[in-house]
């Protein structure tokens, strides 16, 4: 049972003091008295008079002076004793007894002397990184097969480098479940990057697949180290190589060239349908528009041919002959308005003279030219469309006109 302190500064219980050990003898052996408090204070102050400029054995400090230095030894105890510093780039965690107390934010902060209270100060700004697949930190190590080489969702083998980013996302969650960070962010990238891979075709890693294929790594990596509570945040995961194995590295590259080659002659024949099909298509629709004028022409010329020889049909039977003969002429004149006619009198015709006819006139298709007019020989009067009356030279002029000829 620990003792308990006399006024006078000694110990009443035979077994020293609180934690076991009672003071030592001051004397030649025996039970000797206890030191006395003013005895100790005198000795220290006489230390202190030796130690500090100016003192000597025989002279005494000041009140003031002992207090401001007691006062001085108290603060730097207390600063370092009662206070810690987090610095900007740090998170403080406060262990009270070993049990997570509180958090503390960067800067000048109080706690408990030890071991009431520790604290730790990791880095949480800081990124960290891990390689998988290869020794190096950039690709440019020696590659390490056990961990490169990955078999894909169509039975084939890639092999793969890649690099993690992290950082501390929850310092106190840090401190009391990551033993080991680096190994368990590595190991568990290395496991999300197999299961990503097992279920990918080698062709899309390869190609066109790398940012789905680290999105997907990334998403299932913080997913796995959530649920252990690890408190660390996934920034990135960036791969470093992505390439079939060294033996047959050189048929996958021919393969990609083929590939090449493929999606070329793809985007050129799509460029020539672009250009050939809206010409295609413009001819169709300007001969569909044709078509359909003509078919409206066409049925308006029919419809006004039907309602023209209806208004005929009326006239035809209100009046049939008058209809019967002006149909006539107008056929006539429709057929004989634009040819060139020679009317020949019955009756001249039967004098025995032959008419004279200006045949070179009545012939426009020939090539040689018509004789010039003489002054004994009158030139022939022009054809025009009208009707002309051609008699002989020396026959009289007809006074019956009774005979009428077409």
């Amino acid at each position: 049972m620990p003792g308990i302190i006399h006024a006078s500064g000694g110990w009443k219980s035979g077994n020293g003091g609180p934690w076991g050990q009672g003071p030592r003898n001051t004397g030649g052996g025996g039970n000797s008295p206890s030191p006395d408090l003013e005895d100790l204070l005198r000795r220290s102050q006489d230390r202190l008079r030796r130690v500090l400029p100016g003192g000597g054995p025989g002279r005494r400090l000041s009140p003031p002076t002992l207090i401001a230095i007691i006062a001085l030894v108290v603060a730097f105890a207390a600063y370092f004793f009662f206070t810690f510093r987090v610095a900007q780039n740090e998170e403080g965690v406060v262990l009270r007894f070993g049990a997570y107390n509180r958090d503390a934010q960067p800067g000048l902060n109080f706690r408990l002397p030890y071991p009431i209270e520790t604290v730790y100060t990791p880095e949480v700004t800081t990124i960290n990184r891990v390689t998988v697949g290869t020794s190096g930190t950039s690709g440019d190590g020696n590659d390490i097969p056990e961990e490169s080489l990955m078999l894909t969702g169509d039975e084939n083998i890639v092999d793969i480098n890649f690099t993690v980013f992290w950082k501390i996302d929850d310092a106190a969650k840090y401190i009391f479940n990551m033993q080991d960070p680096d190994g368990t962010v590595k190991a568990v990238a290395e496991s999300a990057m197999r299961e990503v891979i097992g279920q990918s075709n080698i062709a899309d890693v390869l190609t066109q697949a790398r940012e789905v294929t680290e999105a997907n790594v990334e998403k299932l990596i913080q997913q796995t180290l959530d649920e252990f509570g690890a408190g660390v945040e996934i920034t990135q995961v960036q791969l470093l190589k992505v390439d079939p194995p060294a033996e047959v590295i050189a048929s996958f590259r021919d393969v990609q060239a083929a590939r090449a080659d493929q999606e070329r002659i793809q985007n050129q024949a799509q460029t020539y349908a672009n250009q050939v099909v809206p010409e295609a298509k413009g001819r169709a629709s300007q001969i569909t528009a044709a078509a359909s004028a003509y078919h409206d022409q066409v049925i308006a010329e029919a419809q006004g041919g039907a309602d023209r020889f209806e208004k005929v049909y009326e006239s035809y039977v209100a009046a049939p002959e008058v209809t019967r003969k002006r149909m006539y002429l107008e056929t006539m004149e429709n057929v004989l308005g634009n040819i060139n006619k020679v009317i020949v009198d019955d009756k001249a015709a039967k004098t025995g003279v032959v008419p004279y006819l200006p045949l070179d006139q009545l012939t426009p298709n020939m090539t040689a030219p018509a004789p010039a007019a003489t002054a004994t020989t009158p030139a022939a009067p022009p054809v025009s469309d009208t009707t002309q009356s051609i008699t002989p030279a020396s026959a009289p002029t007809p006074t019956d006109n009774s005979g009428d000829g077409q």
